[in-house]
């Protein structure tokens, strides 16, 4: 039985459930799958776009609510646009004009951005039907989801076949584990795109009070077309250095290009350390009125930070406005098919795409 907002967390057993969520318009049924850890933490997706419906976290005095943004019924990520919860590809994030060179020819994709090409394009991961397998095992409970993206969607070459494991464990971390083969060279980078308030949905609030680390001592500046220009800009003395911790509404209004031109933040953090062997949290996101604290662990290079500036009210008015929700996408760079200096996201045939993120959920005490 799914838990609900509000309720206290206490010890449960670890399980997976399944039920339906609704039917897409071609008559196909969506199953939603609701994951339960020890701790009574709660983490429910569906089929249709791999998209996390909710994820049930306690706050200090141990009352469980949810702390993404979402819809309660599968008509609204029918019409969907900005991504709520959804797994994202075969290319997160931005290129430029929807165009790639590869091999001597070049791909045209769909461009869904203006000029360019976004979050996959119309058709992306976040709009397709994933077939899920839940599982428990010792320790965690979650997911297997695969898809497999045929040569030519979107614009993309090669068969690409995408496995996702989403698993919930008994310390409440929710980790994904994505990994990619190709017949042929292609482009990839996938990544989640869950909008967390840790606040709750109980607390109608944005969430430019939430205080953010990240482990980036640069990041990658646009143009008026939220295109990378190239540069690695170090954060220092700028509204991007989040090394310590600030709240992300400290500066956001603050008279600098970059932010005028995003609206807000929309950039991509170079993460300092090791690619690959992440150490140490890339990203910590803490709610000081609740308590509920966010670690990001990952294998990728870069974090998207978004605050949520184009949210519109669609939906759930209330908790879709602007900025009710940030959004902290761990992925390789924007455009970076047209930026040899960037690291790669070449994918060729038989090698393996393979990536890590965790978030793990804890609790600050005052």
């Amino acid at each position: 039985m799914k838990a609900e907002a509000g309720a206290e967390s206490r010890p449960a057993q670890p399980r997976v459930t399944s039920e339906a969520f609704g039917t897409t318009p071609d008559g196909r049924r969506v199953m939603a799958c609701t994951m339960i850890n020890a701790t009574g933490m709660e983490v429910r997706l569906i089929e249709y776009g791999g998209i996390v419906l909710s994820m049930l976290v306690p706050d200090r005095d141990g009352t469980l609510d949810d702390v993404t943004l979402g819809h309660l019924a599968l008509d609204e990520y029918l019409r969907e646009t900005r991504y709520i919860g959804a797994l994202i590809g075969r290319y997160a994030n931005r290129i430029a004009r929807g165009r790639f060179a590869l091999g001597g020819h070049e791909y045209r994709l769909a461009t869904n951005d203006g000029p360019n090409h976004l979050h996959g394009g119309r058709l992306g991961f976040d709009k397709v039907l994933w077939e899920v397998r839940p599982f428990e095992e010792r320790g965690r409970v979650g997911a297997d989801l695969a898809y497999l993206s045929r040569d030519g969607e979107e614009g993309y070459p090669g068969n690409l076949a995408v496995r996702v494991r989403c698993a919930l464990t008994d310390d409440n971390a929710l980790s994904f584990e994505f990994q990619a083969t190709t017949d042929r060279a292609t482009h990839v980078s996938l990544t989640q795109h869950s909008y967390f308030n840790l606040a709750g949905a109980r607390r109608a609030a944005d969430a430019l009070d939430h205080e953010l680390t990240l482990r980036a001592s640069r990041f990658t500046p646009v143009d008026a077309a939220l295109i990378p220009t190239g540069e690695l800009r170090p954060v220092a003395g700028t509204p991007f250095d989040f090394t310590a911790p600030r709240t992300i509404g400290s500066r956001i209004g603050s008279d600098d290009e970059q932010l005028r031109q995003a609206g807000g933040y929309d950039h991509n953090f170079v993460l300092d350390g090791v690619a690959g062997a992440p150490d140490a949290p890339a990203a910590r996101l803490v709610d000081r009125g609740s308590g509920r604290t966010l670690e990001i662990f990952t294998t990728e290079p870069g974090m998207q930070l978004y605050s949520g500036n184009m949210l519109d009210g669609a939906g759930d008015g209330d908790r879709m406005r602007p900025r009710r929700g940030v959004v902290l996408e761990a992925q390789h760079f924007p455009d970076s098919p047209n930026r040899p200096e960037f690291p790669s996201t070449l994918l060729r045939p038989g090698e393996e795409y393979r990536s890590r993120t965790v978030y793990r959920f804890g609790v600050a005490r005052p």
